[in-house]
């Protein structure tokens, strides 16, 4: 009898020292706040995902020639290149060349491909491998233009004392979405080049806009480095 009652007395203590068990062992095993993120004495491990890097982009040797330059009816109207305009010199080491052009203009791209643009006047360069060009060819690169409009035809030059084509051609941007209206671009064209290397030079004007004396100083400016 003593047994039986020493053993149902010892019962309660046995529970209750489980308990305490259990909630010291709850506390213990966990880190993290009621709402199940990291505690402030905890870590988290930085992220080991890798970063990637787009390629560059390459053009291959004889290829047609970039397509036609675009204006933007939404621009703000653009005026001529003031007399009193200030050139700098911009040189493309990877691509291996130099070119004045007016101070102030945006220029966006780099390598093998640069455009400078002030509203609707625009002057893109783009240089690719490839063998030197022939009327025949400058012909068929412009029959790829698409909706462009050959106004001259190709003609035979010198720019800096190095053999060249130029051609003109004009395009409509697309009509402003409030007004309807269009803005047609006039476009001179130069093909040039030295050894492997191709470059062709558009420098685009707006319809009443006379950039014929700047333009001009700027394709004679291009060298070959």
């Amino acid at each position: 009898m003593n047994g039986s009652f020493g053993s149902a007395r010892r019962r309660p203590w046995l529970a209750l020292a489980l308990l305490l068990a259990g909630i010291a062992a709850g506390c213990g095993g966990s880190k993290h706040n009621a709402s199940g993120s990291p505690s402030a004495g905890a870590t988290t491990a930085p992220s080991s995902a890798p970063t990637t890097t787009a390629a560059p982009t390459t053009t291959a040797a004889g290829t047609s020639g970039p397509g036609a330059l675009q204006a933007e009816a939404n621009s703000a109207a653009a005026g001529d290149i003031p007399d009193n305009q200030v050139f700098l010199v911009f040189t493309n080491a990877s691509a291996g060349y130099s070119m004045k052009y007016p101070e102030g203009w945006a220029q966006r791209g780099s390598g093998a491909q640069v455009t400078f643009r002030d509203k609707n006047n625009i002057v893109r360069i783009v240089v690719a491998h490839g063998t030197a060009p022939t009327r025949a060819s400058v012909r068929a690169d412009l029959a790829q233009l698409g909706s462009a409009r050959l106004e001259s035809a190709p003609q035979a030059m010198t720019i800096s004392g190095r053999p060249a084509f130029k051609v003109v051609y004009s395009t409509e941007s697309a009509p402003n979405a409030v007004t309807g209206k269009r803005v047609k671009l006039v476009v001179d064209r130069y093909y040039l080049w030295k050894g492997s290397r191709r470059a062709v030079v558009d420098l685009g004007t707006p319809v009443g806009v006379d950039n014929v004396d700047a333009y001009r100083m700027m394709i004679e400016s291009f060298r070959w480095s």
